[in-house]
C-alpha cells in the first residue's frame, strides 16, 4: 500500500530527474526543514531536502570537523561525490552550525548556481522575531527572482501555502488512525510516508495520500501491536533502525524529530500578508532545540504527543555530537520521567552496527513491560 512512497525515497534521484524534464524549474535542495519551501516551489522549483545515505563517509575530512554530527558529514559527502549533480540551487534557513558548515563547504566545492543562506533567529521567542523573519523572506524572494527571471506573486505563494497545508493536513490523517489501539499503519511506513514528501512534488505526494487513505481506514493488519512507542530527537530516516525496533515487540506510534511530525504538524493561519503568514507557520511550528529558548516550550507539546497516542515509552534519538539535543536530553528525560514515561536514550552514528542497540531496545521493551504488570 505504501510501495509508492518507498519508491520515492529509495529512487529520489530519478524522481528529480524526471521532474526535470517535465518542468521549467531547477531543483534545489534544502538542507533544513525550516527552509520556507514554499517560496521555492512558488518560483516554480521542486525542493528537495537532503538527507543521509547511512553510508560511511571518505572524503569529508577536509572540508568539516570529524566531531560534527555524522548527518552533517553524510550530506556533504553526497554533493562531494555528485550524487546530486542534477541540483543548481541549495539553501539553508538558519538552524545549527554543523548544518552551516556542511552547507558552506556545499556552495565552496559542488557546483551550483544558486547558494542563499537565510538569517532565520534562532530566538523565536522574542517579538522581533516575526518582523525580522519576514524581511529575511523578502531578501529569499528577491534572490529567487533575480536567479529564475520570474516572479513570485502573491498568488503563486497563496497557492503553494495552500497546496503544502494539503500535504499536511493528509499526513495528519494517516497519522491519527496510528492512535487505534491497533494500528494500520507501522512506524516504517510512516517515516518513509513523510521522508518522501521532502523529495516529491507535493502535487504528487497528495495525490497518493488521497488515494491510500480510504484504503487505510478499513485496512487490516495482522501483526501483533506491542509496546507503543514514540521517537523524539535529532534527525532520522533511519529505515533500519525503525524496522529494527518493531522486529522485536514494538511498533512506533509517533514522533517529534524534524524528518517526521516536526516537518508538518501546524499549518499556515491566513491574515491577508501572505509572506508574514509563511514565516510565522514556520516560527510556529514544533521547535527544534536550536529554536527552543530561552523557555522550552517544546516539551509540553511532546508530553501531549504522548498521551495522545497512547505511548509506553519513548526513544530518545541523538546523532553522534549534535549539541543542541545533547543539551536538550537531560531535562527531557527528566520531565517525561516525571510524567511517567520511562525513556531510553540512543546515539546515532552510521558506523555503528544495529546489534548494540538492538540489545538495549530489547532491554528497554523488557522493562515497560514489566511495569504494565503493576
Amino acid at each position: 500500500m505504501f510501495d509508492k512512497f518507498f519508491d520515492w525515497y529509495h529512487n529520489r534521484h530519478d524522481y528529480a530527474r524526471q521532474w526535470l524534464d517535465k518542468n521549467d524549474g531547477e531543483v534545489v535542495g534544502c538542507f533544513c526543514s525550516y527552509v520556507p519551501e514554499e517560496l521555492l516551489y512558488a518560483n516554480g522549483h521542486l525542493p528537495m531536502r537532503m538527507l543521509g545515505s547511512h553510508e560511511p563517509q571518505d572524503v569529508t575530512e577536509p572540508h568539516i570537523f570529524g566531531m560534527f554530527c555524522p548527518f552533517c558529514r553524510d550530506v556533504l559527502a553526497q554533493g562531494l561525490k555528485g550524487r546530486y549533480d542534477y541540483m543548481k540551487g541549495i539553501v539553508l534557513a538558519q538552524s545549527c552550525l554543523h548544518l552551516r558548515q556542511s552547507f558552506t563547504s556545499w556552495r565552496n566545492h559542488v557546483p551550483v548556481d544558486f547558494a542563499h543562506y537565510i538569517y532565520m533567529p534562532n530566538k523565536v521567542q522574542t517579538e522581533h522575531a516575526r518582523p525580522y523573519y519576514a524581511g529575511a523572506l523578502e531578501k529569499f524572494k528577491t534572490a529567487l527572482e533575480e536567479w529564475s527571471g520570474r516572479d513570485i506573486t502573491d498568488e503563486s505563494l497563496r497557492d503553494a501555502a495552500e497546496l503544502y497545508d494539503e500535504n499536511r493536513r493528509l499526513m495528519h490523517q494517516v497519522y491519527d488512525l496510528r492512535k487505534e489501539p491497533n494500528p494500520v499503519v507501522t512506524g516504517l511506513e510512516a517515516i518513509v510516508m513523510v521522508a518522501s514528501s521532502f523529495m516529491v512534488d507535493k502535487k504528487d505526494h497528495n495525490a497518493e495520500l488521497k488515494r491510500i487513505l480510504p484504503q487505510l481506514e478499513s485496512r487490516g493488519y495482522e501483526r501483533e501491536t506491542g509496546a507503543r512507542l514514540m521517537i523524539v530527537g535529532s534527525e532520522d530516516d533511519d529505515t533500519e533502525f525503525v524496522k529494527m525496533v518493531e522486529s522485536v515487540g514494538a511498533t512506533i506510534v509517533t514522533d517529534d524529530h524534524c524528518t517526521g511530525s516536526r516537518y508538518f504538524w501546524n499549518t499556515t493561519e491566513y491574515t491577508g500578508d501572505i509572506m508574514s503568514d509563511i514565516g510565522n507557520r514556520y516560527i510556529d511550528r514544533p521547535a527544534c532545540p536550536t529554536k527552543d529558548w530561552e523557555e522550552r516550550r517544546r516539551f509540553d507539546h511532546i508530553l501531549q504527543l504522548a498521551k495522545d497516542f497512547n505511548v509506553d515509552g519513548v526513544i530518545l534519538i541523538q546523532q553522534k555530537f549534535c549539541d543542541p539535543h545533547e543539551c536538550d536530553m537531560p531535562p527531557l528525560r527528566t520531565f517525561l520521567e516525571e510524567h511517567g514515561f520511562k525513556s531510553l536514550s540512543l546515539e546515532f552514528d552510521v558506523t555503528v552496527p544495529l546489534g548494540p542497540m538492538r540489545v538495549r531496545v530489547e532491554a528497554f521493551l523488557e522493562m515497560v513491560g514489566e511495569e504494565e504488570l503493576f
